[in-house]
């Protein structure tokens, strides 16, 4: 299984990026979050890797970090979440938030992600309330902010005419260029200039 890849970044689309390492390219499937934190094409990448090998394909998952990583894992765990849709979960929340939405009970949050209706975000709720304080981090107020700040960003763009998928991978890559301090007002125009180029 392969657990992880360093190597340098070829290419990039709306929900993959390929690996080069040592001359062999691996497309990796990954959230909006982990893309738009990617540097450019030709630069060095370093990505922590799920393996799903099935009979008719393998598929390898990366994130930047372990964090995402094993939320990425305990999304699976509950029935009717799958890879495609874990990965819509984590481009919409950042896994603080994901923890204090399943902390809290709060089943909207969860919902906002694309494709996640109401039944399937109270059944993450449910699910997962206990076993989700164990990867819960100490202290998650910058996320939390970051987070807010991400989906008010894609929330303007989608009210512009923007498609909520467009609009997740204009915002995630403007937070790779601007970083994920930027204000608001900032970040959306980023995220215009984005989907503009």
């Amino acid at each position: 299984m392969i657990a992880k890849l360093t190597g340098v970044l070829d290419a990039t689309g709306d929900d993959w990026a390929v690996v080069d390492v040592g001359g062999v390219g691996y497309q990796v499937f990954c959230s909006a979050r982990t893309l738009g934190k990617l540097e450019a094409i030709g630069a060095p990448v370093r990505l922590a890797v799920e393996t799903h090998v099935r009979e008719d394909h393998i598929h390898l998952y990366g994130f930047l970090d372990a964090a995402e990583r094993d939320w990425f894992r305990l999304l699976m765990t509950v029935q009717g979440v799958g890879a495609k849709t874990a990965l819509a979960i984590l481009s919409s929340l950042a896994p603080a938030d994901l923890a204090a939405a399943i902390a809290d009970g709060d089943k909207a949050t969860v919902s906002r992600a694309q494709g996640i209706g109401q039944k399937l975000a109270l059944r993450i709720v449910t699910e997962l309330k206990d076993r989700a304080a164990q990867l819960r981090p100490a202290d998650t107020r910058s996320d939390t902010r970051a987070a807010s700040s991400t989906n008010d960003a894609v929330s303007a763009l989608v009210n512009l005419g923007y498609r909520r998928n467009d609009a997740m991978n204009a915002v995630a890559g403007a937070l790779g260029r601007i970083g994920a301090d930027a204000p608001l007002d900032q970040l959306i125009k980023a995220g215009l200039k984005e989907l503009n180029t």
